[in-house]
């Protein structure tokens, strides 16, 4: 009996290897998320997990857990009130880890252990933080390590003094490590309790500049960050580094004009603010839509021309390779210098001296349709199973996709279908379109050995 047990476990071992070893890189991370979230789930499920000790749903629990992985934000439960200690480490873990991506924590392994990455191991890699070349991959993830040792702690310290003022030494130690690395990550997840998230921090300028810090660092991509202090050591930026930059800075200064215009009347948002308040309230909602998720106004109470606004700006999302969703800064960046060049009448799409390949422009006009027939057939799908108006459920859907976790209070009433759609488009949001623009920079086509004649079509 136990010789065939024993044979039975070594057939599945050599089966699940050779799956493994002959899977994609895409399929191997998608994989890896799977797991991840599942694993987490069946944690949050637990009594233990639970303030009451009682085992939360199993549907509530993997929802909270695709939202940690995924570092969304969006919860049908509140962290605080639902779950115990155990339990809102078990986020963490799975904030961090989703962050970060699998294959950085996987290396970091390696790395304690003394193990050699493998060539495969840095297919992984490239394949996971969105990098066209496989030159320097240990190197980037030891970066990236660094970086956010480095910045995730400095958050810590600043939010634990801040809140040092609050409450107790253990507790607003917590609070900081715990919010700091949910900032750094995007993931939008809180400990305030009452879905109330940092609205009781709009007018404090020490906890918005700290978050909106972490936010904007997080969301600009590991390599850009990395690019930007070899800067200060006299390298040059790439032509890629100076497209998320100034295409961040340009949406932070935007959002936070257009919010201030339209919300300065609404009594329900910054009107009874002071001068300070109103700016900081609306430049806090200009950074957190860039997939962080966390607001210090109540985003139900906000005007519908400014929500509309926030939907735009959470479908462009946080820059490549770093721990926000949407579909890109540079993506976005590349529509618009492609439309500018039409309209100039000229071939190609230059910014900064530099021509863009036509390939990158069919790669981000790609993926960004891809990214917004989603969003479509999700709103669709939600305005079927709710009936909440067409711009609530727009709201959650792309938030969903973009991993923002900002909503206008519907999430914990969805129906299992709904939370079913909304774990598909978390999932599909953090996944989908890195796997997608990657397998199509990465994909090699062999020479057409035949060119058909050229025909034109009418357009516009």
């Amino acid at each position: 009996m136990v010789s065939a047990i024993s044979e039975v476990y070594s057939a599945g071992r050599r089966w699940f290897l050779s799956r493994v070893n002959t899977a994609s890189p895409a399929q191997v991370l998608v994989a890896g998320f799977a797991a991840l979230i599942l694993i987490g789930a069946m944690l949050l499920a637990l009594p233990v997990s639970s303030r009451d000790a009682r085992a939360l749903a199993f549907l509530d629990a993997l929802f909270t857990s695709t939202s940690a992985v995924c570092v969304t934000g969006l919860v049908v439960v509140d962290t605080h009130d639902q779950f115990s200690l155990f339990g809102q480490l078990v986020i963490l873990c799975l904030i961090q880890i989703g962050g970060l991506g699998i294959m950085t924590v996987s290396t970091l392994i390696f790395l304690l252990l003394g193990r050699r990455v493998t060539l495969r191991s840095r297919l992984l890699i490239q394949e996971a933080m969105n990098q066209l070349t496989l030159e320097g991959m240990v190197r980037l993830i030891r970066r990236v390590l660094l970086v956010t040792a480095v910045v995730e702690g400095l958050g810590a310290l600043l939010l634990t003094i801040r809140w040092s003022f609050d409450m107790g030494f253990p507790r607003c130690l917590y609070y900081g490590v715990f919010h700091a690395v949910s900032g750094f990550c995007n993931a939008g997840f809180d400990l305030f309790g009452g879905f109330r998230s940092l609205t009781g921090y709009t007018a404090d300028i020490w906890v918005n500049l700290v978050m909106t810090g972490l936010i904007i660092i997080g969301g600009l991509g590991f390599s850009v960050v990395s690019e930007v202090i070899a800067h200060r050591r006299g390298c040059r930026l790439s032509l890629h580094a100076r497209v998320v930059l100034l295409t961040t800075g340009v949406l932070i200064a935007a959002g936070t004009i257009v919010i201030f215009l339209l919300e300065l009347d609404n009594p329900a948002s910054l009107k009874p603010l002071s001068p300070l308040g109103k700016v900081l309230g609306a430049y806090f909602q200009a950074v957190t839509p860039r997939t962080a998720g966390f607001s210090t106004l109540s985003v139900a109470n906000l005007r519908g021309a400014t929500q509309l606004f926030l939907i735009i700006l959470m479908f462009i999302g946080a820059s490549p390779g770093s721990t926000g969703g949407g579909i890109k800064t540079a993506t976005f960046a590349t529509l618009l210098l492609a439309v500018r060049s039409v309209v100039r009448g000229r071939e190609d799409v230059e910014v900064f001296e530099r021509r863009i390949p036509h390939r990158i422009v069919y790669r981000a006009l790609a993926v960004s349709m891809i990214s917004l027939a989603l969003v479509i057939v999700i709103t669709m799908a939600l305005s079927i199973v709710r009936h909440d108006g067409l711009l609530p459920v727009l709201f959650e859907a792309t938030s969903a996709f973009g991993t923002v976790g900002l909503s206008m209070g519907i999430t914990p009433s969805l129906s299992a279908l709904g939370k079913v759609l909304i774990i598909c488009t978390m999932f599909a949001g953090r996944v989908g379109p890195l796997t997608v623009a990657t397998a199509i920079a990465q994909r090699q086509h062999a020479a057409n050995a035949v060119r058909y004649p050229e025909e034109r079509v009418m357009v516009g």
